[in-house]
């Protein structure tokens, strides 16, 4: 006799019950780039599972055993447990710290259409945003996060705000499943998630800030976690550019956390940003590398032969103006 199917309430609920009991357990996991991922997984011995940072974090197939009592349970109830050859499972799921918060995202490797990222961009954009937050005079009543993703960085705006509205988009329904669960988890009562292209989809007025950790490489299966768009992948952050400098209330913020192709030394996003910018009196913006060479192996791919490197860009700009009172 088979299982009846979870509704998908009670998949989440199942499955913020499970980060909650991993997280109950100590479990900590920086997540890493793609390539170390795989450098050492492929490492002898680690064909295997043999603890929760093997499941949750490495991606590893293992076998119910391993698991702390009630925890498999979890993961069929959560519809998270895939069976993998040799009578063993592997996790749909991997769970990655921040900040003392823990984060759901998609597990390794990331080749689903709908795969829901998180990464060392990740920890840089969070890094960014508190950096901001923290010397940010004015209030924040209403902020949006952009291609929110897993939601890490609404979150960091929402434990540090807790007054003010923040709104988690996507056009991913995976990542905004897992944006509100990450939300539950970490406490953010005040981050809801909705779908929204850009936004579009984002009712009211004007917005003191908004934040982006857009997909920037150029990518031929054109994932939507990865694929930025337009000749060397600048394409969406710049349509989040356009969007956000139509809705910045007075001494509103864009934050941008992107990546940026560099050619013969020359910066062809930060061009066409600046061009942009240039026709928007009322702004002012300030643009710095924050990383000088990210994903070098991206390199060897025909869309970057006369690329120098892709460098991890932020670009902060803010509408001048006095913020009027609540």
């Amino acid at each position: 006799m088979t299982e009846p199917t979870p509704t998908v309430a009670d998949a989440d609920d199942a499955l913020l019950r499970l980060a909650s009991a991993v997280r109950a357990t100590g479990y900590r996991f920086v997540t890493v780039t793609p390539a170390t991922h795989q450098r050492v997984n492929a490492r002898p011995g680690n064909a295997w599972a043999r603890g929760l940072e093997d499941v949750f974090g490495w991606s590893r197939p293992f076998r119910p055993e391993v698991l702390p009592r009630g925890m498999f349970d979890l993961m069929r109830r959560a519809v998270v447990a895939v069976p993998h050859g040799e009578g063993g499972w592997r996790s749909s799921v991997r769970l990655s710290t921040l900040d003392g918060e823990l984060f759901l995202h998609s597990a390794y490797p990331t080749t689903d259409p709908d795969a829901v990222f998180f990464g060392p961009d990740t920890y840089r954009f969070a890094a960014a945003v508190a950096a901001h937050l923290e010397a940010r005079p004015l209030p924040v009543r209403r902020a949006v996060d952009v291609g929110c993703g897993a939601g890490p960085g609404a979150i960091v705006v929402a434990k540090a705000r807790p007054s003010a509205a923040v709104l988690m988009v996507d056009i991913n329904e995976a990542a905004l499943r897992l944006a509100r669960i990450n939300a539950a988890l970490a406490g953010a009562g005040n981050a809801a998630a909705c779908r929204s292209d850009l936004l579009s989809g984002v009712a009211g007025g004007p917005l003191d800030l908004v934040i982006a950790n857009p997909p920037y490489l150029v990518d031929p299966a054109e994932r939507a976690y990865r694929h930025g768009g337009g000749p060397l992948g600048a394409g969406l952050s710049l349509k989040i550019l356009d969007a956000a400098l139509g809705r910045l209330a007075p001494g509103g913020t864009l934050l941008l956390y992107t990546g940026a192709a560099v050619v013969n030394g020359h910066d062809p996003f930060r061009a066409a940003a600046e061009e942009r910018l240039a026709a928007d009196l009322g702004v002012g913006w300030t643009y710095r590398e924050m990383d000088p060479d990210v994903f070098g192996e991206e390199l060897d791919a025909a869309a970057y032969a006369e690329a120098d490197r892709i460098a991890a860009v932020v670009l902060t700009v803010t509408r001048e103006g006095q913020q009027p009172h609540a």
